[in-house]
């Protein structure tokens, strides 16, 4: 199985946002243990160093990023995607680009903590804890 993990669901591990950390670091165990093959956009990391560096100071930062990529692939983003994103329309760019990076890795699940943002796609969209209770029930 095949996911794009979305930006949001990153940041509650680095930054430890309490209510969502839970989910989201079982989420990480279970790509650690290889249940799924997980992607990043490239664009999403360069907004997650961004955000996170500011809190957690540069050099973690990295450090953090470093891990990551170990545990989840980085997507390119190409112009195709950029294009396709536009033409959307959807209320928040960075998940269109998200959606449409998502489509060309043909994945079966985004998996973010704002799944109406993505409800315009055919891309199924769930949340962590839905997305755990998929994997447990296989």
């Amino acid at each position: 199985m095949t996911v794009l993990i979305d930006t949001n669901v990153v940041l509650d591990i680095l930054l430890n946002n309490a209510g969502f950390i839970k989910n989201s670091r079982a989420l990480f165990d279970l790509a650690e243990q290889k249940q799924f093959t997980g992607y990043i956009s490239a664009s999403a990391v360069t907004d997650i160093f961004y955000i996170s560096q500011k809190k957690l100071g540069k050099k973690a930062a990295r450090e953090a990023i470093k891990h990551l990529l170990h545990i989840y692939y980085p997507a390119t983003v190409t112009d195709k995607d950029i294009y396709k994103a536009l033409d959307l329309t959807w209320d928040d760019f960075e998940d269109s680009v998200q959606f449409t990076v998502g489509e060309g890795l043909s994945v079966d699940y985004i998996v973010t903590r704002n799944t109406q943002d993505f409800s315009s796609g055919n891309i199924p969209a769930v949340t962590p804890e839905q997305f755990i209770q998929i994997i447990t029930d296989m």
